[in-house]
């Protein structure tokens, strides 16, 4: 018999489990519950505020509504949907958060090849002054004045132009970029290749988790934000979602009164409307499109965010 044959057939013990203390028995059980109240509490707020969209709009009004609506309708959601200027802001953000994550995406990863490469002189001087502009700003009055003298208040550019770059946005791209074997870059210059080839085909490619990270953050902030609209895009066929539905929620809650009904009393399916289920439905509207896209870049987004913020 073989020396391999004896080995296979030897037993192997398998390792024992190592021993809890006290100590850890109560910090993994005060960690379980710890984490289980933090679900709760985050989770909570999102089931309420569903189970109310779907419930009656006047039943709501009484209260009491926790995890799943008493009379179930989607009455809040017609009279939602029902609004023409839905649909329009509803292409407008979409359009606007495409394009502004896609272009910011392609500068800061530009701006942040050149700011990680050693050969480059005033790397130290540009980062600077790139840091100093993220607590720095001229305010609201002067960025007005700039779009206007710039052709692009009141119209679409103003939404994805002035935010193509971002400061935090390239040292965070640039940290992991600085992270890469220099090797690559080397090699791929000894095949011939220039600058821009290389930025494209090599880097590029392995930076997918930060460049998911920082697409999602772009893309979050554009989805959300209304005050773009608020000042610097008044017409109506430049609304957007968030806009949209920040005046619907306005208009419900202003005009309600104490008797927290809508003056107008709305129909919707032979429903009366109530501020409070309008508020719920116009919530998740808006809620429910970007978180669709969590599921399909959450493990490039905690990669990114942990290999980005190690190496400045």
């Amino acid at each position: 018999m073989s020396a391999n044959t004896e080995q296979r057939g030897k037993y192997i013990k398998p390792k024992s489990r190592v021993k809890q203390t006290p100590g850890d028995i109560i910090f993994n059980i005060f960690n379980a519950l710890l984490m289980t109240f933090i679900v709760v509490v985050m989770l909570y707020p999102m089931l309420n505020t569903l189970a109310i969209s779907f419930n009656e709009p006047l039943d709501s009004v009484r209260g009491g509504i926790r995890l799943w609506p008493r009379i179930f309708s989607l009455a809040a959601y017609e009279a939602v949907l029902e609004n023409e200027l839905l649909l329009i802001a509803f292409q407008n953000s979409i359009a606007r958060t495409v394009i502004s994550t896609i272009g910011g995406l392609f500068i800061c990863s530009v701006a942040a090849y050149v700011l990680s490469r050693r050969e480059f002189l005033l790397k130290k001087f540009v980062t600077i002054y790139f840091v100093v502009t993220m607590y720095v700003a001229a305010g609201l009055i002067p960025a007005f004045f700039l779009f206007q003298n710039l052709g692009i208040l009141n119209t679409f550019h103003v939404y994805w132009l002035p935010g193509l770059f971002g400061a935090f946005n390239v040292i965070v791209i640039r940290s992991y970029m600085q992270g890469l074997p220099d090797s690559l870059v080397e090699a791929a210059r000894i095949d011939g290749a220039g600058e821009f080839r290389i930025f494209m085909q090599v880097i590029l490619p392995i930076c997918k988790p930060v460049l998911a990270t920082v697409g999602l953050w772009i893309a979050v902030g554009n989805w959300n934000d209304w005050f773009t609209t608020e000042v610097f895009a008044r017409p109506d066929h430049l609304a957007t979602l968030q806009h949209q539905l920040m005046q619907l929620v306005g208009a419900a809650m202003g005009e309600a009164g104490d008797a927290n009904v809508h003056p107008d009393a709305a129909q919707a399916g032979g429903h009366v409307m109530t501020p409070i289920a309008m508020r719920a439905a116009i919530t998740m509207v808006a809620t429910v499109p970007i978180l669709c896209v969590y599921p399909f870049l959450q493990k490039y987004f905690v990669k990114g965010v942990h290999v980005g913020s190690v190496k400045g």
